[in-house]
């Protein structure tokens, strides 16, 4: 039931990218040849970009020292195209605003009203699926094997903020029936020993961590307790009100990990 339950809400979830780039980042224009000959091209309505940017801002203090909310690409299988990533908003009446994108495949998106007039999709030169899109909140200064919780917390809201956006009303009705609250990333995890239908509540929310696991550990003062992980995948509960924001989940990996927390691939459910 678990599992069914976590996959309706996984599933529900349509990520987009999001806010402004880094510093020396390059912005690539689209070729419009590739993107228009391609068939199902990746994109995102701007219009759920906008709701990720919104509950960014609205629940900031989870993460108050990041400043900006940032996406990033991550492919789900080879990329077998030789051209260049490149990512853009694009709409009606030929609006098009290319987006720049950083070497570890960050961006931002800007708050635009003309992008938003223009009824303007996320769009990136890949086919649909190839990449997955997602919301990318680290805290300055942290490991390349840490994530602190504040952060998971944030992206949920972020993530779920955006697959709402993109689902249909009756769909949004029916997870809220199914977890009985419509602030879902509290679902998972909440520290009460209930039960649903039968089956305690110990649904938690996976992250990807970009490579395969041999052990997550969430860790608090002197306090600590393992995470079920499965591959890549580290599960987190992140509705569980004893552990504060700033608890932070430790990784470790099959090979040792090199470079920066910057520069490492994000986790996402």
């Amino acid at each position: 039931m678990m599992r069914a339950l976590k996959a309706i809400v996984a599933g529900s979830l349509l990520l987009c990218g999001a806010a402004g780039a880094a510093p020396g980042a390059q912005v690539k224009e689209l070729d419009p040849v590739h993107v228009n000959a391609m068939r199902n091209p990746e994109v995102k309505k701007y219009k759920a970009i906008l709701a990720g940017l919104d509950t960014f801002d609205k629940f900031h203090k989870l993460s108050p020292a990041v400043e900006k909310l940032e996406f990033r690409l991550s492919p789900r299988g080879k990329d077998a195209m030789p051209e260049p990533l490149a990512v853009r908003l694009a709409g009606d009446d030929g609006f098009r605003l290319p987006l720049a994108l950083d070497a570890n495949m960050r961006f931002v998106v800007p708050r635009s009203e003309a992008a938003l007039d223009a009824k303007s999709e996320l769009e990136l030169n890949r086919k649909r699926r190839a990449y997955r899109i997602e919301p990318d909140i680290r805290t300055p200064g942290l490991g390349a094997n840490q994530r602190r919780l504040g952060d998971l917390r944030l992206e949920c809201k972020v993530m779920i903020a955006i697959g709402k956006e993109e689902m249909p009303l009756w769909g949004v009705i029916l997870v809220n029936g199914i977890l009985f609250t419509t602030d879902w990333c509290s679902f998972f995890g909440d520290e009460k020993d209930g039960v649903y239908e039968g089956v305690k509540k110990d649904a938690h929310f996976g992250y990807r961590a970009g490579r395969p696991l041999t052990r997550a550990l969430l860790v608090e003062a002197n306090r600590s307790a393992l995470l079920r992980i499965d591959g890549e995948t580290f599960e987190v509960p992140i509705g569980n009100s004893t552990w504060s924001d700033d608890a932070i989940v430790e990784l470790s990996f099959d090979e040792p990990l090199t470079g920066t927390a910057a520069g490492t691939p994000r986790t996402a459910p």
